[in-house]
């Protein structure tokens, strides 16, 4: 099989409270971005990838310029919304990539991608119609929150059962058609939805549940970046 990846990595981090973006932290000798891209850069079966930049981005050419070798990378405009980044990564595909191509999405800001993840979501989607998404069951005692009148605190509304329910994750693997589809059918309607699942979800579809580690964390606040450090600097002593 082979794939193309859709990397949405317009973001502007405003959480993170760092002068640069989160995809561009210094991240155990390499960048955040750099991590998210090296699983795909080393797999052979990854034609090409795209990476949809913000406007005046003043730091992807210096990291593009020492990439090791690897699929070619191209760039399309991010959006506003991380939906519409993902679209304008397709967009960029369109001559290339046939309607029943796989296409993987991966967050800029996940730099721990276990190669084992990326086999496991490749192998049992191979020959699924749809696609699905890397995934992990939620372990902690989930609250339900209702505001405190006059305040700005939150108080517990209930407990949510948790058995059911996963925490979604990237990569996310769907076929070419199918998710552009998806994606231009919640735009036309106004919604913007936070991963492609979803998108597919108001479709009508059921992508698969593939699970993967807890370890795939999503860089968003300094403290997470330093989990990360700690994780890479296990796997790379």
């Amino acid at each position: 099989m082979r794939y193309w990846l859709a990397m949405p990595a317009a973001g502007s981090g405003s959480r993170f409270g760092a002068d640069v973006p989160k995809q561009y932290a210094a991240l155990a000798g390499r960048t955040v971005i750099e991590w998210a891209l090296s699983p795909f850069r080393a797999d052979p079966r990854c034609a090409g990838a795209v990476l949809a930049l913000a406007p005046g981005d003043r730091h992807w050419p210096e990291i593009a310029a020492r990439l090791p070798p690897g699929p070619a990378v191209q760039l399309a405009a991010g959006g506003e919304q991380r939906s519409l980044s993902v679209r304008n990564a397709l967009t960029a595909l369109k001559v290339t990539a046939a309607a029943d191509d796989w296409v993987l999405v991966h967050d800029a800001a996940r730099p721990c991608l276990e190669s084992a993840d990326l086999e496991r979501l490749t192998t049992e989607l191979a020959q699924h119609p749809l696609g699905g998404l890397l995934a992990t069951p939620a372990a902690d005692t989930l609250k339900r929150a209702q505001p405190v009148a006059g305040e700005t605190a939150a108080e517990v509304a209930q407990t949510v059962e948790r058995a059911s329910l996963w925490r979604a994750l990237t990569p996310q693997m769907f076929r070419y058609g199918a998710l552009c589809a998806a994606l231009d059918a919640a735009h036309g309607a106004g919604r913007f939805p936070t991963d492609e699942a979803q998108a597919l979800e108001w479709a009508g579809a059921h992508p698969r549940l593939i699970p993967g580690s807890p370890s795939n964390l999503k860089i968003t606040t300094a403290a997470e970046l330093i989990l990360a450090a700690a994780i890479l600097r296990a796997r790379h002593p």
